[in-house]
C-alpha cells in the first residue's frame, strides 16, 4: 500500500520523537507500506526542515530526510486539470499520491483534509492513520 505524508507530518516525525507523526513513520521501516515522493514534495520537506534545525541542534533532519528519500517510491506527479486545495501548495501531495495510486495522503491540514476523498483517496489525520496501522496488523486469533 502507498501511503504519501504532507509536510506538517513529516517534520512532527523529525523533530518530535514521542509525536504520533514519528509512531506513523514507523510503519515505513516496519515495511508496513511505502512512502511516494516527488521531487517538488521532498524540496518542500527539506526547506522546512531547515527551518526548524536551529531549534533542534540536537536533531539530524538530513540524516532523516535521507532515508525517507532512500526508502521512497518516486513519482512523476499526475496532472489534477485545475487547483483542488484551497492552498496551491497542497496539490502536489495531491498529484503525487493520485499518480502512486495512493491509498492515504497523511496530514494536519485543514485544507487537504477538508476536501474528504478527492479522486478516491482518503486525507486522514496521523492519529487515523496510526489506528488504521494498528487493526490491519493486529496478529489474528
Amino acid at each position: 500500500m502507498v501511503v504519501v505524508f504532507d509536510t506538517n507530518t513529516v517534520i512532527s516525525a523529525i523533530f518530535w520523537p514521542q509525536s504520533t507523526a514519528r509512531r506513523c513513520l514507523a510503519g515505513l521501516a516496519r515495511r508496513r507500506y511505502t512512502i511516494a515522493l516527488s521531487p517538488e514534495i521532498l524540496r518542500e520537506y527539506e526547506a522546512v526542515a531547515a527551518e526548524f534545525q536551529s531549534r533542534f541542534p540536537n536533531c539530524n533532519s538530513r540524516a532523516a530526510l535521507g532515508w525517507i528519500r532512500l526508502k521512497a517510491l518516486w513519482q512523476e506527479p499526475a496532472p489534477l486539470g485545475k487547483q483542488r486545495s484551497r492552498d496551491a501548495k497542497d496539490d502536489p501531495f495531491l498529484a503525487c499520491a493520485l499518480s502512486a495510486n495512493a491509498k492515504y495522503v497523511v496530514t494536519r491540514d485543514r485544507d487537504l483534509r477538508d476536501l474528504g476523498k478527492p479522486f478516491g483517496i482518503e486525507i486522514v489525520t496521523p492519529e487515523q492513520f496510526l489506528c488504521w496501522l494498528r487493526d490491519t496488523h493486529r496478529p489474528r486469533t
